[in-house]
Order: structure tokens, then C-alpha cells, then sequence
């Protein structure tokens, strides 16, 4: 049995939750969502609560259980209150900036290196700090990783775009080394 699937998830106010066989729609105040349940899992809805039941136990999509009722979790908490990922930039002129709807990094490079958030993703910039925002926790990690990956922390000077409270190991380096080879 899934500990976390047996859990009931709380439908707090503002918000409502429309089961149709396996979708599962959920509005709020950020917005509304959606997710097509698994074929050995369904949804019940009652007092205030959604909860999570396999259909068969023997099913092999038994195994989906958890992650269902977790997507599901996240729909509500989406809708209700949003997710928010926060990157900061370190390193000697690298700068971020929003021009209309899209972020404009100047890390180093050449040229400007331009990022357009897709639908239902904010990006705000607040002294080199990137906040990252929106109701579907999929998309925020997911473009918080993809403005990451443009210019990665490097170990030697731990310059780059991180998360916040990112911990970047550090290397000596040659000149730090060839003295301790003593």
C-alpha cells in the first residue's frame, strides 16, 4: 500500500475540483489545470476532500498510485497558491533584465542571450535575482533549470546562474595545488 496515495488531499476554499471518469480538472485563483489520471487509478470527491483509490490491486499501474495523488496535490496547491523558484546570477558584469514579456541575460557571451517564458510562466528581475513563477510546478522547475543550464556555475570562481542557497563545490585550482605539492 502507497503511504503517500492513502493520504486525502484538501480542497482548500476558492477552489474547485470537477472529476469526469479519469480527468480531473481543478480552478482557483491562479488559474486552472488539468490531469488524466492512470488507467489503474481513480478519484473520489467528498466533505472537502479528493482522494486517490487504485481500481485493482493486481494492475500493474497500481505502482502509479503515488505519483497520482501527488500530481493531483500539486494541481490544488498550483491554483491556490503557485510555485516560485528564485536564481541568482554571480559573476563580475553578468546582469539580467526584462525587455516586455522576455528575460535578457548578458553573462560573458558575445551577445545578449534572450529567453521567452512559454504560457502561464512570470519572470520578474530584482538586483540579479530571477524569480521565476507560476501554477504548474512541472514548467516553473523546468524553466528555472533551462535558464540554469545557460551558463552553469563553474567550480574554479563559482561564477554563473544558481539557485538560491545553491551550494557550488570548489577546486583548488593549478596554482593553489602545485604549492601544496610541496
Amino acid at each position: 500500500m502507497s503511504k503517500i496515495g492513502k493520504m486525502p488531499i484538501e480542497i482548500t476554499d476558492g477552489i474547485t475540483v470537477t472529476i469526469d471518469g479519469d480527468s480531473v480538472k481543478v480552478v482557483g485563483l491562479k488559474g486552472e489545470s488539468s490531469y488524466m489520471l492512470p488507467e489503474g487509478v481513480m478519484a473520489k470527491q467528498s466533505d472537502g476532500f479528493v482522494s486517490i483509490e487504485p481500481k485493482n490491486s493486481n494492475d500493474p499501474s497500481f505502482a502509479l498510485w503515488g505519483l497520482a495523488r501527488a500530481q493531483v496535490a500539486n494541481l490544488i496547491e498550483g491554483v491556490s497558491k503557485g510555485f516560485e523558484k528564485k536564481l541568482e546570477l554571480q559573476g563580475v558584469g553578468y546582469r539580467a533584465q526584462m525587455q516586455g514579456n522576455d528575460l535578457v541575460l548578458s553573462l560573458g557571451f558575445s551577445h545578449p542571450v534572450k529567453f521567452t517564458p512559454k504560457d502561464g510562466i512570470k519572470i520578474a528581475v530584482a538586483e540579479n535575482v530571477i524569480s521565476i513563477s507560476g501554477s504548474d510546478k512541472m514548467l516553473v522547475g523546468e524553466t528555472a533549470a533551462k535558464i540554469r543550464s545557460v551558463k552553469e556555475p563553474e567550480p574554479y570562481k563559482g561564477k554563473g546562474i544558481r539557485y538560491v542557497g545553491e551550494q557550488v563545490r570548489r577546486k583548488a585550482g593549478k596554482a593553489a595545488k602545485a604549492v601544496g605539492a610541496k
